[in-house]
């Protein structure tokens, strides 16, 4: 497997520890994960004060409540980036892990215009690549490649819908692209996700498949955004496309969800307007010599962010622990990789950096779920942990 260097100056945001940054780490010593504070002087330990980082993110102000909560130093940030590959790990120092715990991990699809159209034509392809350059042209003929301005469930997409229909290339993705209701659903399970460092895996069955590079928001359980990373939203567009009841199967298996390298929490340094301001960019690098760099910017994001949370959460659903959610992503890589016609798709030991400013950067090497580290951590795992700690 390829291997991956991790660094502050790699890792960090732009303007390094100025935000109020908050991480997981697993600590060998105590046999569970910790919640910790990324700070010019270190990493610091405050799961004696918040036992979990939803219980963090529950806080009126969880920037100002990292930064004054008691702090017991761990390690500095340089080990512990160069201790969490697994490649070349010690098992008796920390690692780093994904910087979620408890809260549901949510995403939204289709939020972007360009994402929309790929999606029509993974529908239409049935899971081909090889057919999709003759669908994007046709697809693109009728649409257009700029819908950034249509408001989803205004009038005019409404009309547009109604055109849509005649002309016969209406799709349930125009449906939740431009209609009234988003997509959302749930992306991977409690305490599955992985961090910066570590392996994202593809499904074996897939042979046509993307990252997807996108912000991810810090939901607590009132719905108020109290923070963002940076998230993997692996996609497998043959799955997907050969049925949108595939979904689950394309969407959530083991280390297919990547989230990090930590959360920033909202303060002066850092809020809502600078997530929507944000550009996400991408970096693929196989081992056979091929690159891909993309981007995908928030600003052309088809519904607010705040909107999209509208939709996740409130009086018609809760989520008691909070909610992490996926923004979407205007990245649809069509760059022939392997021959002419046939598209983007990964190669095992791909490295993916995904990176913003303001969040810093995420890494990870492609392999296959099924060779990716199992997932045997959960929820009752964590919860004897700390009460053997006790810090509960």
């Amino acid at each position: 497997m390829a291997r991956i260097t991790l660094t502050p100056a790699t890792t960090l945001p732009a303007d390094g520890t100025a935000g109020a940054l908050a991480g997981r780490v697993w600590r060998p010593d105590v046999g569970g994960p910790s919640v910790v504070s990324i700070e010019a002087g270190g990493v610091f330990d405050v799961t004696q004060t918040f036992a979990t980082l939803r219980d963090l993110a529950e806080e009126v102000d969880p920037a100002g409540e990292l930064r004054a909560a008691p702090k017991t130093r761990l390690t500095d940030l340089s080990a512990l980036l160069a201790n969490t590959p697994p490649e070349t790990r010690d098992p008796q120092r920390p690692w780093l892990l994904a910087p979620i715990d408890l809260q549901a991990v949510k995403a939204a699809g289709v939020t972007f215009a360009v994402s929309m159209l790929e999606r029509v034509i993974e529908e239409r392809a049935r899971g081909n690549p090889a057919a999709a350059a003759e669908i994007r042209k046709e697809v693109t003929r009728l649409v257009g490649d700029d819908l950034s301005r249509l408001k989803p469930g205004s009038p005019e997409a409404m009309r547009l819908k109604e055109v849509l229909i005649e002309q016969g290339i209406w799709s349930q993705y125009l449906e939740v692209g431009i209609g009234p209701d988003a997509e959302i659903f749930t992306k991977a399970q409690v305490l599955s996700s992985v961090g910066t460092g570590m392996a994202a895996g593809l499904h074996p069955i897939s042979d046509w498949n993307n990252p997807e590079p996108e912000v991810v928001l810090i939901v607590s359980s009132t719905g108020r955004i109290v923070g963002a990373t940076l998230g993997n939203d692996v996609n497998l567009r043959d799955v997907e496309g050969r049925s949108a009841l595939l979904l689950s199967k394309a969407k959530d298996n083991n280390a297919s969800c990547s989230v990090g390298p930590f959360v920033r929490f909202f303060d002066a340094t850092f809020s809502l307007d600078d997530v929507r301001a944000t550009e996400v960019s991408l970096r693929v690098e196989g081992t056979d010599g091929f690159v891909l760099d993309g981007s995908s910017n928030l600003a052309r994001i088809s519904r607010d962010p705040a909107d999209l949370v509208k939709q996740l959460i409130g009086r018609h659903h809760q989520y008691p622990d909070g909610a992490v959610l996926f923004l979407g992503t205007m990245f649809a890589p069509t760059k022939d990789r392997g021959g002419a016609g046939k598209g983007f798709t990964h190669k095992l030991d791909d490295i993916v950096t995904i990176s913003a400013p303001k969040l810093g950067s995420l890494t990870n090497v492609m392999t296959h779920s099924d060779k990716a580290p199992e997932w045997t951590y959960g929820v009752s795992h964590l919860m004897r942990n700390l009460a053997k700690r006790g810090v509960l």
